[in-house]
């Protein structure tokens, strides 16, 4: 397979119980197919940390604002998407085999930010909170308004047509 990044080859590399493609001595981006970055990006993942320093060549450089294309599936352009609560971590994905490119110090910078995948949740959940809380905080309480109207306009109906006015309802037959 060709790099996505820099056009050079990439190495078939074993970690842990993973095989990822790594481009050595090039830009020292790393291919995983769909699932395998699971395995290494959290601190506690040991298999991750012969990921973190990939040789490469510092004369490369590297146009990280060009679309790019997987170099699983011929000619399917990526989409960028950030992997991180934070917004610090942006990676390509291939839309049709789920693999993920990241680029040299991505990983690292990822295996950084929570020490487990909890701690991302938490994250996550005071992001969405931050992001969204305000809003979905008006819209319960609208609803919560709305049900307060309906209760009385139910009970005010009950008021107003007792049960036994309801065909069937009474003990001496119906209307």
């Amino acid at each position: 397979m060709d790099c996505p990044a820099c056009s050079g080859r990439l190495k078939e590399v074993t970690v842990g119980e993973i095989a990822v493609d790594v481009c050595e001595n090039g830009c020292g981006g790393i291919w995983f197919d769909n699932f395998e970055l699971k395995k290494v990006d959290e601190k506690h993942e040991s298999a991750g940390e012969q990921l973190l320093d990939i040789p490469r060549d510092p004369n490369i450089k590297v146009d990280y604002s060009q679309k790019r294309l997987c170099p699983k599936c011929e000619n399917q352009p990526m989409m960028q998407h950030f992997v991180s609560v934070k917004r610090e971590v942006e990676v390509d994905e291939c839309p049709a085999c789920g693999g993920l490119w990241l680029d040299y110090g991505e990983l690292g910078a990822m295996r950084g930010q929570y020490e487990n995948e909890a701690e991302r949740k938490a994250a996550a959940g005071a992001y969405f909170d931050e992001v969204f809380g305000a809003e979905f905080a008006k819209i319960k309480e609208q609803n919560d308004q709305e049900l307060r109207k309906a209760s009385k306009v139910a009970h005010a109906f009950r008021f107003i047509c007792p049960s036994y006015y309801i065909p069937g309802m009474q003990s001496w037959g119906a209307f």
